[in-house]
């Protein structure tokens, strides 16, 4: 049965208010990356970058069964449809963009800079593989079908007699991209275990650029001398050895006596090439906010993406059935990304923050 009047006014209702702690949530970002400069290594960056794609998506998001209500081939249905083509697409390759950060960070020790490098890489490429399908969805309407953006209850996007176009173009790019980010952080995942079990790493373990040179200069980011990830370890509590290309191990206790917590890195050394200690300051990557964060991130993008895939199964089992119940979830689940985002970005954010206040007090850094 079609939903009753009520019924349609408590789901505009649930949509809206949700979609205001939403616009909450991505004003909270953008404010606090801009007034505090704690909050802008490259994860806080593309976080604020993907905030205004945000926007745009909760703009959509507000103007809620008003646009199914105009009628299809006005003005406020097409707009709405093309915002909910784009932008809710782009947030997730956003999130794929924030895992290939930390996929470099870890695997080939890409720095901020380096990081910061592919941010002009990222909005061309993703703009662009938005844009151009959402823009060419407003053109196209036949007689039989109408205009590709029509009602879905909800709001208007990709009407349900272009199904094809809406499992092609929306819903298989979007479990594509998540099932590429579920791969890429199992990689960092294992890498990460690997590495505890390892060096068996203290409780305040973090990712630290490679700090150690070889005694000719010659630097281990060099392609023919590969350095795997330098991370912390306790040299009071376990012996740190570092192994060289033709098995032999050679203590660096003596060298590192001096200090209780130390920065280690195993290399693939030529022979030739003794060990020495740099002395500059290493470059702390905080766990938190290069790991931690964005994975909260994906985990509120795969909560967000449930009931919305679920609902669309069940519209293409049953044509013209109409669940309440998940009509509610998906109105809620489907605004409220951006109140998740902004709760994770400041709730690990500070955390992160301290973390590095406890470690330029344990190391005397600035």
């Amino acid at each position: 049965m079609p939903l009753s009047d009520e019924q349609l006014h408590t789901l505009a209702i649930v949509g809206r208010c949700a979609s205001v702690l939403s616009i909450l949530g991505v004003a909270t970002i953008i404010g606090t990356f801009i007034s505090s400069r704690h909050f802008r290594n490259p994860i806080h960056r593309i976080i604020f970058i993907n905030a205004f794609y945000n926007l745009f998506d909760f703009t959509a998001t507000m103007i809620s069964i008003s646009g199914p209500e105009a009628g299809n081939g006005t003005a406020l249905c097409q707009f709405q449809g093309f915002l909910l083509q784009m932008f809710p697409l782009a947030d997730v390759l956003w999130t794929l963009a924030m895992a290939c950060d930390v996929f470099l960070a870890v695997f080939y020790h890409y720095d901020a800079e380096a990081l910061r490098k592919l941010e002009m890489k990222y909005i061309g490429v993703i703009t662009t593989l938005v844009f151009t399908p959402a823009i060419t969805f407003l053109f196209i309407h036949t007689p039989e079908r109408g205009h590709m953006y029509g009602s879905q209850t909800l709001w208007c996007s990709i009407s349900p007699k272009w199904v094809l176009f809406r499992i092609i173009f929306y819903y298989g790019p979007i479990w594509f991209i998540i099932v590429v980010v579920m791969i890429l952080y199992c990689l960092v995942g294992m890498e990460i275990v690997k590495l505890r079990h390892k060096f068996k790493l203290t409780s305040n373990d973090h990712i630290t650029q490679a700090s150690i040179t070889s005694a000719n200069n010659v630097s281990f980011d060099h392609p023919n001398n590969a350095v795997t990830m330098t991370v912390e370890a306790n040299v009071q509590s376990q012996p740190v050895h570092i192994a060289e290309s033709h098995g032999r191990k050679e203590s660096v206790s003596a060298l590192l006596s001096k200090s209780s917590t130390n920065q280690i890195s195993t290399s693939h050394l030529h022979p030739s090439n003794s060990i020495t200690l740099d002395h500059r300051p290493p470059k702390q990557v905080s766990f938190r906010e290069y790991v931690f964060m964005p994975l909260m991130f994906f985990i509120a993008l795969l909560a967000t993406w449930l009931a919305p895939t679920i609902n669309r199964i069940s519209a293409f089992i049953n044509p013209g059935h109409e669940s309440y119940p998940l009509l509610l979830a998906v109105g809620a689940m489907g605004s409220l990304r951006g109140f998740w985002n902004g709760v994770v970005f400041i709730t690990i954010g500070v955390k992160g923050r301290r973390w590095r206040t406890k470690l330029r007090k344990r190391t005397g850094t600035s």
